[in-house]
Order: C-alpha cells, then sequence, then structure tokens
C-alpha cells in the first residue's frame, strides 16, 4: 500500500465499500478525496461519444487512485468504476493534504508512486502509438507485468480479451488474432482461455 491504513484512520479516512459495478467517481466531477483500494479491482475508463469505452487503467488492491488530481483544480478526466465489490479508504482532500504537510516522509512516497505512474503512462502513449496491434497488446501485457518484483516469473495476466481491447483501442476481434499470434512467436502462452505472461 502507498499510505498505512492506521495513518489515513488517523487522519480522518473512512471505509467504504462498493458493489460491483458501482461509479466511485465520475468525468468531470470535482476531486474531493483520496482512495486507497484495501480490497478489490477498480477500472479507470472514459466513453466515446459512440458509446465505446476506453479503459485508462485497471487498479487493484493496495493501489491509490485519483491522487494527484488533489494538486490542482482540474476536474476527473475519467470514471472510476468498482469491478468487483470493492472496499476503499477514502480521506477528504483536506485532510490528506494535511497528512503530507505533517509526515514529509510520506509526502516522498505519495510523490514517487506518482512519478511511477507517470512514467508508466508515458510508456503506455508511446506503445499506444504505434499502428501494430502486437505492439499495443505487447505495451499492455508489458505493463501489467511490470507491476510485478520477480518479472523472469510467469505472470497471469487479469484481463478479458474484452478488456485488452478496450485497453488498446483495438477490436476484440484484432486482440484475439493477436494474441494467438503472440503464442504461435513464444511471446505468451495460453492455459484455460488466460494470458501467461
Amino acid at each position: 500500500m502507498i499510505l498505512g491504513e492506521d495513518l489515513l484512520l488517523a487522519y480522518g479516512a473512512k471505509y467504504q465499500t462498493y458493489a460491483a459495478n458501482q461509479k466511485i467517481f465520475s468525468e468531470g466531477n470535482n476531486p474531493k478525496f483520496y482512495f486507497q483500494i484495501v480490497k478489490g479491482v477498480v477500472e479507470l475508463n472514459n466513453y466515446h461519444f459512440d458509446g465505446r469505452e476506453f479503459i485508462q487503467n485497471i487498479l487493484t488492491t493496495g493501489q491509490s487512485l485519483g491522487e494527484s488530481l488533489l494538486f490542482n483544480d482540474h476536474s476527473y478526466p475519467m470514471n472510476a468504476i468498482a469491478k468487483t465489490e470493492c472496499q476503499l479508504l477514502k480521506i477528504s482532500k483536506v485532510d490528506f493534504l494535511n497528512l503530507l504537510v505533517r509526515n514529509p516522509e510520506v509526502s516522498s512516497n505519495v510523490f514517487s508512486c506518482m512519478s511511477e505512474k507517470l512514467y508508466n503512462n508515458y510508456l503506455m502513449m508511446f506503445g499506444m502509438s504505434s499502428f501494430d496491434p502486437l505492439i499495443k497488446v505487447k505495451t499492455v501485457l508489458d505493463a501489467f507485468k511490470g507491476s510485478q518484483s520477480d518479472k523472469s516469473v510467469t505472470f497471469l495476466i487479469p484481463l478479458t480479451r474484452q478488456q485488452l481491447a478496450n485497453l488498446t483501442g483495438l477490436r476484440v476481434e484484432t486482440v484475439i488474432r493477436t494474441v494467438k499470434k503472440m503464442e504461435k512467436e513464444n511471446l505468451l502462452k495460453i492455459k484455460n482461455g488466460k494470458i501467461l505472461y
């Protein structure tokens, strides 16, 4: 976890449970809270004018969401939706900023995590700019595997083909063909329909 639960609770954080598919915040809302996932999976997304979903990120236990937006006056540029039943720690913007001022070592940790997210976003943007579907899919798989401490171990990718399509902007049929091609080239394995990378 980025911040210890006890520390967050000491500064006024509360546990909040969200049902699967419940919105945590919506695009256009003003950021008023720091959220940290205690358990569950949260998806950050947008919808194109034609209703197609674009997934920006999928976050899980121990990760935070929306913290960078607490340092400016912009509204949320995306939605946050609980993809499974989730328990989050939620602390107001004022209390979160107060926590950072009074705990410089925590501030350093938060800024380090935000820097890591920004770095990963740069890698994702570059990979997504390619016209080659294989590069787009590999970029997403690398990002998910990159969050693991042991990169040499085969990693079970926790995404469906549809989620990969939504993350890459590709059609699901293109993702299916690309994943099969990557398997033939020994870039990944498929076991019981799951991608091992």
